[in-house]
């Protein structure tokens, strides 16, 4: 079974926790064991597990990759002029499977399935495959 879960970015640069969202389409399948992939259709975005308790924690990933990939770089040759996002989305990867037991994920106490937006803001989409 597969679901669609819009997202919506509000800022160029932005991690969105999509963790409920994962967990209510899990809930809505009804599996109780398995696993569900996270896959993020663009090649601008991209999806990640990391911790969300701390909100540090996403400015500093933003902040990093923002230096390691800096937008503004003038030897980039792609006529979008975003080829910052392509290489951060790159990077991160456009994945992220999670196992489910219980008819819940199975994640770390600080984890959270996190949806990565680097050409925003925009309308985005994640699908998310169950399998059980």
């Amino acid at each position: 079974m597969m679901t669609t879960i819009p997202v919506e970015t509000r800022q160029h640069a932005q991690l969105v926790d999509i963790t409920h969202l994962v967990q209510k389409a899990v809930k809505e399948s009804g599996i109780q064991t398995g696993v569900v992939t996270v896959f993020v259709p663009h090649t601008t975005a991209a999806v990640t597990i990391n911790e969300n308790a701390d909100p540090d924690v996403v400015h500093d990933l933003l902040a990093d990759l923002e230096r390691i990939v800096p937008w503004d770089q003038k030897y980039y040759l792609h006529g979008e002029g975003n080829s910052a996002a392509h290489l951060k989305s790159s990077l991160i990867g456009s994945t992220q499977d999670v196992f489910v037991e219980n008819g819940r994920l199975v994640l770390g106490t600080w984890q959270g399935i996190y949806f990565c937006e680097f050409d925003g803001p925009r309308n985005r989409k994640v699908h998310v495959k169950m399998m059980g």
